[in-house]
């Protein structure tokens, strides 16, 4: 399945080439913006998906701003490991809604001191392995002959998604080339009325969008996950940064098995 209806930022991370030849399984681990934004189309198409866990990334904040929309007719379980360093979505989606916002000046105040993308990453991982781990742990749990792909998603599916599913993708040995061209996906499909409407919303604040302002909101180069994936390399790897968060080695491998075959 190449989309879901309403979706700007939804795919497969099956057919990504692997270190040690082969692919990477389909139909197994999806990326995405928020659900809220599916259609009704959407919704029931995502009914008839083998997906049966959404890993919701976003914080509760940003959840009950913006809550995911999900079939009725079947159930699919939601996980929510918080990722809330590096939320920049949490202070956008705030904007809307008037009646929770922090003043235009803290919110200008906080964008305008948030670092560069790659750096956001690095403090993203080192302060939330338990979190990554987590959403490793959904991929390898069983559902007893349910639906069991996992769908990954924070607001833009770009930076907290970007960051889990490229650990994922690592750890089981796909290639790092296409881990970041994977990651870089995102910044077009994002681009148009999604991105367009990110910048209105800093602008109508009287910000300036700085071009590093617009990477953090829009944009998702590959120097930002090369980056963080240096950092990890750093710290051991991928494997061993999600094992440092609680997944066990088993658990390591049946995300292997899933993802890598």
């Amino acid at each position: 399945m190449s989309t879901l209806d309403g979706l700007y930022n939804f795919r497969d991370t099956g057919g990504l080439p692997l270190q040690d030849g082969g692919y990477s399984r389909p139909g197994v681990l999806y990326r995405s913006d928020a659900l809220r934004n599916l259609t009704d189309q959407g919704v029931a198409q995502l009914a008839t998906t083998e997906i049966g866990v959404v890993a919701d990334l976003r914080t509760p904040a940003e959840r009950e701003a913006a809550p995911d929309r999900l079939p009725s007719t079947r159930t699919i379980d939601t996980v929510r490991p918080a990722i809330t360093q590096g939320a920049l979505g949490e202070q956008l989606v705030a904007l809307v809604d008037p009646t929770r916002a922090p003043s235009p000046d803290a919110v200008r105040a906080g964008l305008e001191a948030l670092p560069a993308l790659g750096d956001l990453y690095v403090g993203m991982l080192r302060g939330s392995a338990a979190a990554f781990a987590a959403v490793a742990r959904v991929v390898a749990a069983s559902h007893d002959g349910a639906p069991t792909a996992v769908v990954v998603h924070c607001t833009a599916g770009k930076d907290r998604t970007g960051v889990a599913v490229a650990l994922l993708l690592d750890a089981v040995g796909v290639e790092r080339t296409a881990i970041v061209d994977d990651y870089a996906v995102s910044q077009r499909n994002l681009a148009g009325p999604w991105a367009d409407g990110m910048l209105h919303m800093i602008e109508s604040l009287g910000i300036s969008v700085t071009p590093q302002l617009r990477t953090l909101a829009t944009e998702t180069p590959p120097s930002a996950i090369t980056q963080a994936l240096a950092w990890v390399d750093a710290a051991g790897g991928s494997a061993r940064y999600l094992m440092s968060g609680g997944l066990t080695s088993r658990e390591l491998s049946t995300v292997r098995r899933r993802l890598a075959g």
